[in-house]
């Protein structure tokens, strides 16, 4: 039964993650309301951290709120299920250098298709930002796992204690 209920959840959790993988890849390459409905000419890139956080930073008031929080919270918040999710559906991926190293990977894989097509920009802004969004995403699947593991030791406690009691 417990096996079964587990290959259920397996099989949810790889369902997510594949949609989560083709809202994201909307976003990124698809979405005309990110200025994605056409191809740049140029090649459009980014290769100097921290330049563009500073500026939508410094220029938040001009740029809008909404395009500030896109960017900047965006980045970070678009990434944290890659990082939740990969350590659920792997044991493999349970280790913070696994998501550290995927999720740069992963980020860097979408800058360079944005480089190539002209599609969005090539910015190592969004490599620091995306990544750092995979380790949020895989400390909170940590924090999670410490919190499942410490009430089901305080369940078997708890019954182990009435046991004795008897």
């Amino acid at each position: 039964m417990k096996l079964e209920k587990d290959q259920i959840l397996k099989k949810i959790g790889w369902l997510l993650f594949y949609l989560y993988i083709i809202f994201l890849s909307y976003f990124l390459f698809f979405s005309e309301r990110y200025g994605r409905s056409h191809m740049s000419v140029d090649y459009r890139y980014n290769l100097e951290l921290f330049k563009e956080i500073k500026r939508f930073i410094k220029y938040r008031e001009r740029i809008g709120f909404e395009n500030f929080i896109v960017n900047i919270l965006g980045n970070v918040l678009a990434f944290t299920p890659y990082g939740f999710l990969l350590p659920l559906l792997n044991v493999r991926y349970q280790k913070f250098i696994w998501i550290l190293f995927l999720s740069f990977l992963f980020t860097l894989t979408v800058e360079l298709i944005q480089l190539v097509f002209k599609v969005g920009i090539f910015d190592v802004d969004d490599l620091f930002l995306n990544t750092v969004g995979g380790i949020i995403g895989f400390l909170f699947y940590k924090l999670l796992t410490y919190i499942g593991i410490k009430s089901k030791n305080k369940a078997q406690g708890g019954k182990q204690g009435v046991k004795e009691e008897k």
